[in-house]
């Protein structure tokens, strides 16, 4: 049984973490937060220790350390985007490897510096990239691997997920701490679509907002022209008002259905990092590199047949 403390136990993301330590058969021994509505951990670990100040938090991490049996294996980092890269380096520092959400960090130049931490404590940070488990993923990757095709997969990414107007005066909201809509709820896909379809050669942004983003990815096996939403607004008319989120990824014009088996992925994500088959830094720097690309583009454009077909509403 492995020891975890949890770095932003008040999050939105939070419980699946809490509920993979729990069903791989370990203990949460720490949580923190500055937040203090953690009533989720009651029903997972009511045992655990809680901070909301992480001075106090970081005090006990080291009383723990001096027992073998109570001495930390993993810290798991749920805090908001732009503190992951001082909690990851704490938690290494710690003399625990570090379990992290996405976006990793935003920038390569990040991920350099945390392959130096690395380094220097000889402790391993492990990113969630959960759709790599995810059988339908999988079975496509395969799939394309096998397949011999003279030309490039077509293929199109729409992610609507609508959010009220609490998501503009969150974190969430602030580009400087989420490092905006493209990265927030955009990198999983944008990793996705690189475990899949290989090598990305083609970034091009065709329009940013706070609420939207739009662009083409062209990679070694596919042409991707994508659209990501928190705005209700860009629903299809067939769903406003029935739900409140889109998912739809087709490859040459044939929908690829992988919307089950979310809720689960974290746990699976935890079984492989225990087992030592984990996704580290390195595997996480082609994603980073594409939404650091992403924010510091200029709109462009389409070039013939580069544009979603949503961008039209926009332009």
């Amino acid at each position: 049984m492995k020891n975890f403390a949890l770095i932003g136990a008040a999050g939105y993301i939070a419980p699946r973490h809490m509920k993979a330590i729990k069903e791989t058969g370990n203990h949460l021994a720490i949580g923190y937060d500055i937040n203090d509505s953690v009533g989720i951990i009651d029903s997972i670990s009511p045992q655990s220790e809680f901070f909301t100040e992480f001075e106090r938090f970081q005090e006990h991490v080291w009383k723990l350390k001096r027992k073998i049996d109570t001495a930390l294996d993993y810290v798991a980092v749920c805090s908001p985007n732009y503190l992951h890269h001082a909690h990851i380096a704490a938690g290494l520092r710690m003399g625990c490897d570090v379990i992290c959400e996405k976006p990793l960090v935003p920038t390569p130049e990040l991920i350099d510096e945390l392959a130096l931490i690395e380094t220097e404590t000889g402790q391993r940070i492990y990113n969630i990239l959960q759709l790599r488990h995810h059988p339908a993923i999988l079975e496509l990757k395969q799939k394309v691997e096998i397949e011999q095709r003279a030309d490039k997969h077509e293929v199109e990414l729409t992610y609507i997920t609508s959010r009220g107007k609490w998501y503009g005066k969150s974190w969430k909201g602030d580009p400087l701490k989420s490092f905006g809509v493209a990265t927030n709820i955009g990198v999983h896909f944008f990793d996705m679509l690189h475990f899949i379809f290989g090598q990305l050669q083609k970034n091009v942004l065709h329009y940013a907002s706070d609420t939207k983003a739009a662009g083409y990815l062209e990679y070694a096996k596919a042409r991707v022209p994508w659209f990501l939403s928190i705005d209700a607004n860009d629903l299809p008319e067939s769903i406003k008002g029935k739900q409140s989120t889109y998912r739809s990824i087709t490859m040459n014009d044939n929908e690829i259905e992988f919307s089950g088996g979310f809720t689960d992925l974290h746990t699976v994500s935890y079984q492989e990092i225990l087992a030592g088959r984990g996704y580290g830094i390195e595997e996480a720097r082609h994603c980073v590199e594409t939404v650091s690309t992403i924010r510091s583009a200029q709109p462009q454009k389409p070039g013939a047949g580069e544009g979603h077909p949503f961008l039209t509403r926009l332009m």
